[in-house]
């Protein structure tokens, strides 16, 4: 088959795997596509963790009269079938009781227990195999899931809103706006889309954030993070009202203002080694919770700490046309490392995008946010 339509199959792979956003993780976004003499015979993507594998869907849409078609057929996949008994049976032994022949894959799976066994299975089979096939897009469209299993931290979003004169909050702790209704509409859907979303001691004092998605409707809610070395956050807060859950990361030897909580409950404290950094013991943590990535909205020290440590993937500036000539400076990105990869105007607020060219030099714009 045609390397052009190699690539216009594995295109549909992608936006098939991109309708899954905010549903599959810790699991990766996949779509498949089985293609026999140039007719689509079935196509689906994976739709929730935990549910079927897009190769299975895939193949259980093809109609009965097509089925003998199958060992003439190739499949398409934008990530390497698996090769484990995980939530469902291997997808790569699948394809070869099926009786395919030809498998293309846009890029190997990270993870452990596949890592190329996938392949190797199949071409083992005696099946023939393409790899490569856009896998730039493939990769940064699964770039939360590459980076948590590469990196073995959660993939690291940074977000705030900035005046035309690089402000980024006031300096008496008061709470002033910066952005606009249409970027607030936009970051709640971010945060539905994302594992976990972060904030520090200040920002959850001085604007009693929900961190929740009430703007944007039906979208999942994220787990919320704050740290609290000493654990002084007042109860009255809404990160502690127990609506979704939460995880608070303090410093061990201090103790929790309101432990004394029923089980099951959505709120958690967890208590750290005391650590001028406890950011990398936050990152193991939330590792071995399978929360795969995390939107950091502030405050300007946390934002600062991460960009100074070069730990951060994406960052998501709104500068308004508002002026303070005063104020806590907004955080500075490294010219060296941050890429902008898309500009637009959002109403009256200028949405700039950047990526941090250490963990993504290939990075791609076919899929932006």
């Amino acid at each position: 088959m045609p390397i052009l339509d190699d690539e216009l199959y594995m295109w549909r792979c992608l936006h098939l795997a991109q309708i899954g956003k905010g549903h599959t993780a810790p699991n990766p976004m996949v779509g498949s596509v089985v293609v026999c003499d140039g007719r689509v015979l079935g196509e689906s993507w994976h739709t929730q963790y935990g549910k079927a594998h897009a190769e299975r869907e895939a193949i259980a849409r093809i109609s009965p009269a097509d089925l003998p078609l199958l060992p003439r057929a190739t499949i398409y996949v934008n990530l390497e079938p698996c090769a484990h008994y995980g939530k469902t049976p291997p997808c790569a032994d699948y394809i070869i009781e099926c009786g395919i022949r030809r498998v293309v894959v846009a890029c190997t799976d990270p993870f452990a227990q596949v890592a190329g066994r996938g392949i190797a299975r199949l071409q083992q089979a005696g099946i023939e195999v393409i790899t490569g096939v856009l896998e730039r897009e493939a990769q940064w469209l699964n770039r939360r899931f590459m980076v948590f299993q590469q990196y073995r931290r959660p993939y690291i979003i940074l977000k705030w809103a900035q005046t035309a004169d690089g402000y980024f909050a006031p300096t008496d702790a008061s709470q002033r706006w910066i952005s606009n209704p249409d970027t607030q509409v936009l970051c709640h859907r971010w945060r539905s889309e994302e594992a976990a979303v972060m904030v520090a001691t200040r920002t959850a004092q001085a604007d009693n954030p929900q961190l929740n998605v009430r703007h944007w409707q039906g979208g999942k809610m994220p787990v919320r993070i704050a740290i609290d070395r000493r654990y002084t956050l007042p109860s009255h807060l809404h990160l502690l009202d127990g609506t979704q859950p939460t995880l608070i990361f303090g410093e061990q030897g201090f103790e929790p203002s309101h432990p004394h909580l029923s089980k099951p409950h959505p709120l958690r404290y967890i208590s750290l080694t005391p650590a001028p950094d406890l950011l990398p013991q936050i990152w193991q943590q939330l590792y071995d919770l399978q929360l795969q990535s995390v939107l950091v909205e502030g405050g300007a020290n946390l934002l600062n700490q991460l960009i100074a440590n070069h730990v951060w993937d994406e960052a998501r500036v709104f500068t308004a046309p508002t002026r303070w000539h005063e104020g806590i400076p907004a955080p500075l990105l490294p010219p060296q490392q941050a890429q902008l990869i898309q500009q637009q105007y959002l109403g009256d607020n200028l949405y700039s995008h950047y990526i941090n060219t250490t963990f993504h030099p290939k990075a791609t714009t076919a899929f932006l946010e």
